[in-house]
């Protein structure tokens, strides 16, 4: 864990808060977020690159609550974004538009020409098709749109199959013995500015050599584009670095960006990256109480007020999320037990056959690692209402979501005033 969340006297705290503090007065579940944590990983990123030009875009996708967004804003980062609505949370936060880029596989028609209309940094574009659609608005718009492609350079990240998007089977990026074409076209294109290159391989990555390989790939395009007077100013290495959920022995970010580095071979391209999960990932726990205890003879499961509904990654991806009590009693004797939410389906759990010491209806768990593709991935199956969202600083916590309220869940729905006749 964080040392930002740590134990005084068996109690948890988030950096001078008690987590328990905090669940008096907001309820569980919520979703507790640090922002020391936040900048200080932020940090570690723009100290390791010294003075080579970069741009850190932080992966909106990873955690997009505004608090959080302006936080990262605040410190100067960029925001790597992939939707329409992901750019309007940007927007809303603080980020400048000439600090946002835009990737994804789907953009649509309106997505295009709202980021054009703002005036992003640019595209990451995946495909021709995308790529005509760009230059078709940006003309339609009197603008001109900045893009790079998104090259897939068939590099095997050694990840989650869910979370893979470099190998050349998956839906991302464009191959890299297409890119050379594309970028022939591409410059000959009205309403178009080509001025980087995209490479992004996949997500919780804890081993350094596919970053390296991938860039290899993409400086060998570089050659190539040199040749045909293509020169490009920007070089996009995506995001992906992860964290230590349990036993992974992931690398720092400064080790990172060093590997990058000293790959480069004297470019000087600026160098984007995009990282989520390595700032926010250990930045924010989720907070959730103990329903019940049930023992089946064969099982003992610790039901809790938080489900697969708020933290999909366990169910989605059998994901290992350490779990502790807020409040530890001495040494405990610890029990083998399931910890499972209330949503009525056998795929709701936090976590299997964990050691946990004995709980008690009312008692406190915190979830590690929760910061990212926590909230964002969350939904209202059930009809849950989801979460609270608090975030910490120094002495000071604030509420930067409101838990969702009955009404929340049925905004924008209508029965219609049809008269039913039979058949």
């Amino acid at each position: 864990m964080d040392n930002v969340f740590r134990y005084q006297e068996g109690e948890l705290f988030c950096e001078d808060v008690a987590v328990r503090d905090i669940a008096k007065q907001v309820g569980t579940p919520f979703f507790l977020y640090s922002s020391f944590a936040f900048c200080s990983r932020l940090n570690d990123y723009v100290k390791a690159f010294s003075d080579h030009p970069h741009l850190v875009c932080f992966a909106v996708k990873s955690n997009s609550n505004l608090a959080v967004l302006n936080l990262m804003a605040n410190q100067g980062t960029g925001a790597d974004i992939v939707s329409g609505g992901e750019l309007f949370r940007a927007l809303r936060s603080g980020f400048p538009a000439e600090r946002i880029v835009y990737s994804g596989v789907g953009k649509t028609v309106p997505e295009i020409r709202e980021a054009i209309a703002a005036g992003i940094l640019m595209f990451n574009v995946e495909s021709m098709q995308e790529l005509e659609e760009i230059s078709r608005q940006a003309m339609l718009l009197g603008k001109r749109a900045r893009i790079s492609f998104r090259v897939n350079p068939d590099v095997n990240p050694q990840t989650h199959p869910y979370i893979s998007t470099g190998l050349r089977k998956n839906k991302f990026g464009m191959p890299v013995d297409m890119a050379l074409e594309a970028y022939k076209i591409a410059k000959g294109m009205d309403g178009i500015d080509i001025i980087g290159i995209d490479c992004h391989i996949g997500s919780q990555l804890t081993d350094l050599s596919p970053f390296v390989d991938a860039l290899e790939r993409v400086k060998s395009l570089l050659v190539d584009l040199d040749s045909l007077g293509i020169r490009l100013d920007y070089i996009d290495i995506g995001g992906g670095l992860g964290i230590r959920y349990h036993e992974e022995s992931a690398p720092s970010p400064g080790e990172y960006v060093r590997a990058i580095l000293d790959h480069m071979d004297g470019l000087r391209h600026k160098i984007i990256i995009e990282p989520g999960r390595s700032i926010a990932g250990n930045a924010g726990i989720l907070v959730t109480s103990v329903i019940n205890i049930k023992d089946t003879g064969t099982k003992r499961f610790v039901i809790v007020d938080a489900a697969m509904n708020d933290l999909a990654r366990p169910s989605l991806y059998e994901a290992y999320h350490a779990i502790h009590p807020v409040c530890m009693e001495g040494n405990a004797a610890q029990v083998a037990v399931d910890i499972v939410g209330p949503i009525c389906e056998s795929g709701d759990f936090l976590a299997r056959d964990r050691l946990l010491p004995r709980v008690k209806k009312g008692d406190l768990l915190s979830v590690f690692s929760a910061g990212a593709y926590g909230f964002t991935m969350s939904s209202n199956y059930n009809s849950r209402p989801r979460a609270a969202e608090v975030m910490v600083r120094g002495k000071e916590f604030a509420v930067v979501r409101a838990r969702e309220t009955y009404d929340d869940l049925i905004k924008g729905e209508k029965i219609p005033d049809w008269t039913c006749k039979g058949s």
